[in-house]
């Protein structure tokens, strides 16, 4: 994997009592919750930061950082580009507002309308299948 590729998420998420989440816009109530280490990458990937910021900045929350942390994240990196949850560019990406934060910090009818504008269907990778 090139850790200089930047990392952005494709679908909006949630972050209330410590749990990241996917969410649905139009149904907020419709969440799928992540694991730690799913979630942790999804509300990181802002398309402003590389892979590698991303390595440094997890292995700096360790006193010990953990042996293989690099090749774990590169794994989870996967599994969430293979998901559709998440994708890489060569370059920064600026996210459309919807997803740009947490929703619980956007202005929901803000926030549905620019999905509508980016012609997304969100339902289309809300199943949750790629955690299976």
């Amino acid at each position: 994997m090139d850790n200089t590729q930047f990392f952005y998420r494709n679908i909006p998420f949630t972050r209330k009592d410590g749990q990241i989440a996917l969410v649905d816009l139009f149904q907020p109530e419709n969440i799928t919750p992540l694991d730690g280490w799913l979630g942790t990458v999804v509300s990181l990937a802002d398309g402003f930061h590389t892979i590698q910021q991303m390595i440094d900045y997890m292995g700096s929350q360790y006193s010990s950082p953990p042996e293989k942390l690099e090749e774990t994240l590169h794994s989870v990196i996967t599994r969430l580009i293979e998901g559709e949850i998440i994708q890489v560019s060569q370059r920064v990406t600026t996210l459309p507002y919807y997803l740009s934060a947490p929703i619980e910090e956007l202005d929901s009818e803000r926030a549905q309308k620019s999905a509508q504008d980016e012609g997304d269907t969100l339902s289309k990778n809300f199943d949750g299948g790629f955690l299976q």
